[in-house]
């Protein structure tokens, strides 16, 4: 039990940190001052997590009980923040390609570890037969600071146009709920986040998305 928490903490703080990241860039693209670029950066990492736990009526939500997560995040965007104020020609193309790579695997991860524990946290605040329910707050953990970000800086969530990236998210909680019905709990998180990062890291590669309505 303390193996699997302590991986999976792991994964959680390197989820973090891609999705502090994220939402640092996308403040710092927006030309944000440093409380904005704090902001959406702390927000996209911890903000999936606080709407869950205000569904489940855990209030306060965790990240105020424990804020290990959020000092994680504050610390990533503030770090962030110096490397870009002090070396500007980062933002040029060349560095942004080679930084979105990295961050498109750590985020890949923090999706897996989020959506498979937004799940747990379901199955132990008592609401596991409810499998709507759980997968909808797996789901929520996972995509749910990325919604926020988006709707703060003023642009379409990145949900909703790229990537399969909710679907992705989905397919992992509905596999979970499948899963732990005929598997251990631990295997249950396991394969399911490993299916998550999969169809991440394929729909990368070949650039799957969605059909549109219109063509292009």
């Amino acid at each position: 039990m303390e193996l699997k928490v302590s991986i999976f903490f792991v994964i959680e703080v390197i989820g973090t940190i891609a999705f502090a990241s994220s939402g640092a860039m996308a403040a710092i693209k927006k030309e944000l001052d440093l409380l904005g670029v704090v902001v959406l950066g702390v927000t996209t990492a911890v903000g999936g997590g606080m709407l869950r736990d205000i569904i489940l009526g855990a209030v306060p939500p965790s990240l105020f009980v424990n804020p290990v997560y959020v000092f994680t995040a504050f610390i990533t965007v503030m770090i962030l923040f110096i490397i870009v104020r002090l070396n500007q020609q980062i933002l040029e193309s060349c560095y942004i390609a080679a930084y979105e790579k990295l961050m498109n695997i750590f985020d890949a991860i923090g999706l897996a570890a989020f959506t498979v524990t937004g799940i747990d946290t379901a199955v132990l605040s008592g609401y596991g037969d409810y499998h709507f329910l759980s997968v909808f707050l797996g789901v929520l953990t996972g995509v749910g600071g990325g919604v926020l970000r988006d709707i703060m800086a003023g642009q379409t969530p990145y949900i909703l146009r790229k990537h399969v990236y909710a679907c992705a998210s989905l397919a992992g909680a509905l596999c979970y709920v499948f899963l732990s019905k005929h598997i251990s709990g631990d295997g249950a998180m396991i394969i399911s986040a490993l299916l998550i990062i999969l169809v991440r890291m394929l729909a990368t590669k070949y650039c799957w998305n969605l059909p549109a309505a219109t063509k292009r």
